[in-house]
C-alpha cells in the first residue's frame, strides 16, 4: 500500500512533501492540499527531502498547487529535490503551460477569439485542398492506368449512395411536390389561374427543388455515412493496416465513395424531378380541378428543357461536395467516439451549407448567361 503525507510548517513558512507523489496516491493528496489552512506568511517553500516516489502525476500536482497559491499572492519556491524527480518537475513544467494571460478588456478579447476562429478556419481550409490534391493525383493516376480500378467498390457504392435511397428521395420529392401544388393553387385558384399551375411547379421542381432537396437528402443520409465509416476504420486502426499493406486509403475507400456518388446523384436527381412532378400532377387533379391531359400538355410546351438540364448539371458539383466533405470528416477523425460525432456532425452542417452556397453561385451565374 502506497504511503503519502503532505505536512507544513507553519512557523517556518515550509510545505514538506513525503511519502510517494505517484498516480496511486494523487487523491489522498489533492484532499491532504484542500484540507491545509496556511499562516499569514506571503512565502512558502516546497520541501521534497522525503518524497519518495514521483511521477507526472505528482509532479502536475506540485506544479498546480504552486500556480495555485501564486493566484493568491504567495512566493513559491522549492528546494532539496533530487536531480530525477527535478527533471520529472522540469518535464512536466515544459508541457503543463504557465498560467493563462488575463485579458482586460473586451475588444482584445473578441479580436483574439476572432483570430483564432480566422486561423483555425484557414487552417482547415489548406487541409481539404491537400486532401483535393490529393484526391486529383489518384484520380489521374487510375485514368493513366498508373493504379487499378476497384470496379467491385464502386458497384457497392452505386448500390449504397444510389439504389437504396430511391425509395425515400422519390417519397419525400413527391410530398415536397404536393406541397408546392398546393401552395401554388391556393394562390391561383383566387384569380382563375389554375392553368399556370404546372409552369410554376415545373420550372421550380426541375431546375432549383429537385436538385436542391435530393442533395440535401443525400448530404444527410450519404455523407455522414462515408464520415462514420471512415472514421470508425480509423479508430479501429484499419487504415494504418492498409498503409501497412502497401494499398493506398485513396484507391481503395475515398475514389469508389465519391465517384459512386458522382454517377448516382444525377439518377437521383432525375428521379426526384419525376416524383415531385408526379406529386404535384395528383394534388393538381383532386383539389385544384386541374385534369391530368392540362397538366401534361401544359408541363411538355412551357416548360423549357434547358430547366431539366439546368437541374442535372448542378448534381455532379453537389456530388463531389457531399462525398469530398464526407471523406475529408472521416480521415480527420483523431481517434475517439467524441471526435467521431463532432466529425459527422460538422460533415451533414458544412455539406448542407456549401450546397445552398453552389446553388446561390449557380443562379448568379445562370441569371448573368441568360439562361
Amino acid at each position: 500500500m502506497l504511503d503519502a503525507k503532505a505536512t507544513i510548517d507553519f512557523n517556518a513558512g515550509r510545505l514538506i512533501c513525503s511519502g510517494d507523489w505517484c498516480l496511486p496516491t494523487l487523491s489522498i493528496l489533492m484532499a491532504k492540499l484542500e484540507a491545509l489552512t496556511f499562516a499569514d506568511t506571503t512565502t512558502l517553500v516546497w520541501d521534497g527531502t522525503a518524497i519518495g516516489q514521483l511521477d507526472s502525476a505528482g509532479a502536475w500536482l506540485i506544479l498546480h498547487w504552486q500556480r495555485r497559491l501564486r493566484v493568491r499572492g504567495y512566493q513559491i519556491s522549492h528546494q532539496h529535490f533530487s536531480d530525477t524527480h527535478q527533471k520529472i518537475l522540469d518535464l512536466v513544467s515544459a508541457a503543463y503551460p504557465t498560467e493563462k494571460i488575463k485579458i482586460s478588456t473586451a475588444l482584445p478579447n473578441l479580436l483574439a477569439q476572432v483570430g483564432r476562429v480566422a486561423v483555425g478556419l484557414s487552417m482547415g481550409l489548406l487541409r481539404y485542398l491537400y486532401f483535393v490534391g490529393q484526391l486529383t493525383v489518384s484520380l489521374v493516376r487510375h485514368v493513366k492506368g498508373s493504379a487499378r480500378w476497384q470496379p467491385a467498390a464502386l458497384a457497392t457504392q452505386i448500390l449504397r449512395t444510389g439504389l437504396q435511397a430511391l425509395p425515400i428521395i422519390g417519397l419525400l420529392s413527391c410530398l415536397v411536390g404536393v406541397v408546392l401544388a398546393y401552395q401554388l393553387g391556393v394562390q391561383l385558384q383566387s384569380y382563375g389561374a389554375n392553368i399556370f399551375i404546372p409552369d410554376l411547379l415545373g420550372l421550380s421542381v426541375l431546375r432549383e427543388f429537385g436538385p436542391l432537396l435530393t442533395a440535401i437528402m443525400v448530404a444527410g443520409r450519404t455523407g455522414s455515412a462515408f464520415t462514420a465509416e471512415l472514421g470508425m476504420m480509423k479508430i479501429n486502426q484499419e487504415i494504418d493496416a492498409l498503409r501497412t499493406m502497401g494499398y493506398l486509403p485513396d484507391t481503395l475507400l475515398i475514389l469508389p465513395r465519391v465517384l459512386g456518388l458522382v454517377i448516382t446523384l444525377p439518377l437521383l436527381v432525375l428521379w426526384a424531378d419525376i416524383f415531385g412532378v408526379l406529386g404535384g400532377m395528383v394534388m393538381s387533379h383532386a383539389m385544384l380541378d386541374l385534369s391530368w391531359h392540362a397538366f401534361l400538355d401544359r408541363l411538355q410546351h412551357q416548360v423549357p428543357l434547358r430547366a431539366l438540364v439546368i437541374g442535372l448539371c448542378k448534381a455532379p458539383v453537389f456530388a463531389l461536395l457531399i462525398a469530398g466533405v464526407g471523406c475529408f470528416q472521416g480521415m480527420a477523425v483523431t481517434g475517439t467516439a467524441e471526435s467521431l460525432g463532432k466529425n459527422t456532425t460538422r460533415s451533414v452542417v458544412l455539406a448542407i451549407f456549401f450546397i445552398i452556397l453552389a446553388d446561390a453561385a449557380f443562379s448568379i451565374v445562370f441569371s448573368w448567361w441568360g439562361l
